[in-house]
């Protein structure tokens, strides 16, 4: 039999990832499809693609082909080992039946492997999906919300001709998502060919950018500023957070980087997140005759040396 050399038929190094191979797979069935494509042998060149991708495109048979044609070039006369058979296990073939099983034309690669298919005498090929962010606030992480999102999509008419057509989407935001999470919405993607199911559209979540919030994962810190009074002899003060305002009680003798969590204040995800409030001290102004009245009573009665921990 002759080798054949499928990196080579869909344009890719032997050392591409399988997410390469699929894209180029892809875009070499859309340029010899033989409905829209002038090349001569359009349907020729297409069923050699989907023969490569048949077998590059499936890990396991991938892995194979690449032990089966080692050293082997395009057109060189080939015969598998003698022992192939015994060294990969795939369903009891022979070594022979194997690999002309890996030869075997298109049409047994399911739609569940992504790849083009022929059903019912057509040729069909499922749309690509598309990848965006969309951006929130953190508010819309702790309540839900709904957004409206547009997008360019490419359409083809009865002539294989590609038109860019805008689509407007309502997206509705769960209560409890996180930033890198990935909103799934079926069929909303590229169309797909010859009547194949488009893809879908993954909305990766972003935060707008806030100074009062800190976010990681679920969790979230938030600065809260605090009188020197309230930090020296303890308070209840209110704090407006993502979730509404709460009453926290700031301990006696806390310092500037105190930390106080509130337990299950973080996001709302299905493990909620904590919020953390960082107290920072906030000196009033000396700028009237009070004021520096108490600083200098206070740096005459208290002899405090701020320095003290590092020897100074």
């Amino acid at each position: 039999m002759e080798y054949k050399d499928y990196y080579q038929t869909l344009g890719v190094e032997k050392t591409a990832t399988q997410d390469d191979i699929k894209k180029a797979y892809r875009k070499l069935v859309r340029q010899y499809h033989p409905d829209v494509s002038k090349h001569k042998d359009a349907d020729a060149k297409t069923k050699e693609i989907n023969e490569a991708y048949d077998v590059l495109g499936d890990a396991e048979k991938r892995a194979a082909y690449d032990e089966l044609g080692r050293g082997h070039r395009p057109g060189q006369g080939f015969q598998p080992p003698p022992d192939w058979g015994t060294q990969f296990d795939f369903g009891g073939a022979g070594g022979d039946d194997f690999f002309n099983d890996l030869f075997a034309h298109v049409g047994r690669r399911s739609r569940a492997g992504g790849g083009a298919h022929a059903g019912g005498g057509g040729f069909q090929m499922p749309g690509e999906d598309i990848h965006a962010a969309i951006s929130i606030d953190l508010r819309d992480a702790y309540q839900g919300a709904t957004r409206t999102v547009s997008l360019r999509i490419p359409q083809h008419d009865a002539q294989g001709r590609t038109t860019m057509q805008d689509k407007t989407l309502s997206v509705n935001i769960p209560k409890g998502v996180t930033p890198g999470q990935q909103l799934r919405m079926r069929g909303q993607g590229h169309p797909g060919f010859g009547g194949g199911p488009a893809g879908d559209l993954y909305l990766e979540i972003q935060l707008n950018p806030d100074p009062r919030y800190r976010v990681e994962g679920t969790h979230v810190y938030q600065d809260v500023p605090v009188a020197p009074w309230e930090a020296a002899l303890g308070a209840s003060i209110s704090v407006s957070t993502p979730s509404g305002t709460v009453e926290v009680t700031v301990p006696p003798g806390s310092q500037s980087g105190r930390k106080l969590r509130l337990k299950g204040r973080g996001i709302p995800a299905r493990t909620p997140g904590d919020l953390y409030l960082m107290l920072n001290v906030v000196l009033p102004p000396a700028t009237s005759d009070r004021a520096r009245e108490l600083y200098e009573a206070m740096a005459r009665d208290l002899a405090f040396n701020p320095r003290e921990r590092i020897g100074a």
